[in-house]
């Protein structure tokens, strides 16, 4: 007994192959979309956080001496020697 596969039978099979190939592939690129917009997001991050630290390196070149320490803490947390009055104005 011979089995004869007619036309239909092949557009059937090649419409599903297609179908599963669209679904996989579309799957994956929309996942590749979206690692895609991760790393730009990342990027995006690095560069503010190697901005920040350039800004922190030198702050901290600056805090080294002890006049700049001093100036820094007075103007940023308002510290004071004793015995001394401070008046702030903004």
């Amino acid at each position: 007994m011979k089995v004869r596969f007619d036309k239909r039978f092949w557009v059937i099979i090649t419409c599903i192959i297609v179908v599963f190939t669209v679904f996989i592939v579309g799957r994956n690129l929309i996942h590749a979309l979206a690692i895609r917009s991760d790393i730009r997001h990342l990027e995006q991050q690095k560069r503010q956080y190697q901005s920040r630290i350039e800004q922190d390196s030198t702050l901290l070149e600056e805090l080294k001496y002890d006049d700049n320490l001093e100036r820094f803490a007075r103007e940023r947390y308002r510290m004071q020697r004793e015995g001394e009055t401070v008046y702030v104005m903004e």
